[in-house]
């Protein structure tokens, strides 16, 4: 029995002296092996601002300075009346417009029907007044002719009475002396009476002549009138393409503003929205610049959210220090809080000095240039789990330790 407690002693006694080789060695070479320190480090973190995008007095506030937040929390609500009333405004709108755009496409048919009956009805107007014109025409040429036939006969039959007359006249001398009997002279001046009445018959033949040609003169003319007002009609009515194609230009440009119109509406939504305010990430409050009633405007900054779980160690080490180092590379990082070494690795190294992005960069144009040796910045990322025992707020101060090997 006691040599089998012995034996356990000598084990556990060989465990523990092995261990403390190990880390005896571990010291000794993280001592001796070849590495780059520096004490101007920083701890860096995500930094999100929160700034209001709409304007209007704030009418709540439900976070607290250093208060923890998860993503999504609402932190700030923004009075929502006028966008409410604004989204209603954009709501009738958009009905007002979509009605318009019923009305303007339910017109397009209607013009296209419309329009091709009033070109049948011209065309078919059109052939009617020139059937007409033709007609008339005809009527006024047979009228004409009809008038110069009556003045003929007019000529003929005034002749006629004119020498009926004159027989008449040479008869009566002789009537006078019984050179002739009384029925001689009596059939004279029955000639001469008939042919009078047939010389005036034939006058009033020529009158009703040329009355009748004035009315086929006036159909003709009445008829070429029609014609004008038809070939008109029928020019009006041949832009009929050009009338629908405006009618379905309005009930485009009505589509058009109904999609405007609910893009209004969208962005009437999207402000509303927009009057709560919430975390975009998880961390801390940080910087609340915000009091109830206070009126803000889009982009004011509100307060500032600042992330404690993905935050790294900016080392400025030297340029001279640079000679060996490379991303990959195991790094300590000595934090002064803590008064604890945290490891890491070297995640990337600047591609420019501190000097270069700052608010003034130097500028030795003047020609007193003083060689000064320039600082590039190193991001080291550290371990989980020793980030999660000691956890690090951006800005605070630590020492960085990079093994070369």
């Amino acid at each position: 029995m006691a040599e089998q407690t012995a034996s356990r002693w000598r084990r556990w006694v060989l465990i523990g002296a092995g261990v403390v080789v190990l880390v005896a060695a571990y010291l000794v070479w993280q001592h001796l092996s070849p590495s780059e320190s520096t004490d101007d480090a920083q701890v860096s973190g995500h930094v999100s601002p929160v700034a209001a995008r709409i304007g209007g007095p704030v009418k709540a506030i439900h976070v607290t300075d250093n208060q923890v937040v998860q993503a999504g929390t609402v932190l700030v609500e923004i009075d929502p009346r006028d966008y409410e009333l604004a989204l209603q405004r954009a709501e009738a709108d958009l009905a007002a417009a979509r009605a318009t755009a019923r009305a303007a496409k339910t017109g397009v048919p209607i013009t296209n029907a419309t329009s091709r009956s009033q070109l049948n009805v011209a065309h078919a107007g059109a052939s009617n007044a020139e059937a007409a014109t033709v007609a008339a025409g005809r009527e006024a040429d047979a009228s004409k002719a009809k008038l110069q036939s009556a003045q003929a006969r007019v000529a003929e039959t005034t002749a006629l009475a004119n020498r009926a007359s004159q027989d008449l006249e040479r008869l009566r001398p002789l009537m006078a002396k019984d050179e002739i009997s009384k029925q001689q002279f009596d059939a004279a001046q029955a000639a001469a009476d008939a042919a009078r009445a047939t010389a005036q018959s034939a006058a009033a033949g020529v009158s009703e002549a040329e009355a009748n040609l004035a009315v086929a003169e006036a159909h003709r003319q009445q008829a070429e009138g029609t014609v004008a007002q038809a070939q008109a009609q029928e020019s009006a009515a041949a832009t009929a393409p050009q009338q629908v194609a405006l009618t379905e230009a309005r009930a485009a440009g009505a589509e058009a503003d109904v999609l405007r119109m609910e893009s209004a509406v969208e962005q009437a939504k999207l402000n509303l929205e927009r009057t709560v305010i919430r975390a975009a990430t998880a961390g801390v409050v940080s910087r609340r610049a915000v009091e109830v009633g206070q009126v803000v405007q889009p982009g004011q900054p509100l307060m500032a959210i600042t992330s404690l779980d993905d935050v790294w160690v900016t080392a400025n080490f030297k340029e001279t220090q640079l000679r060996r180092m490379k991303p990959g590379l195991s790094a300590d990082v000595d934090v002064d809080a803590y008064g604890r070494t945290l490891h890491g690795r070297v995640d990337s190294i600047a591609a420019a000095t501190g000097a270069t992005f700052s608010l003034l960069p130097p500028d030795n144009a003047a020609g007193n240039f003083v060689k000064v040796v320039q600082r590039v910045p190193v991001k080291i990322v550290l371990d989980k789990s020793g980030a999660r025992d000691a956890p690090l707020r951006p800005g605070m101060s630590v020492g960085a330790t990079v093994y070369l090997k």
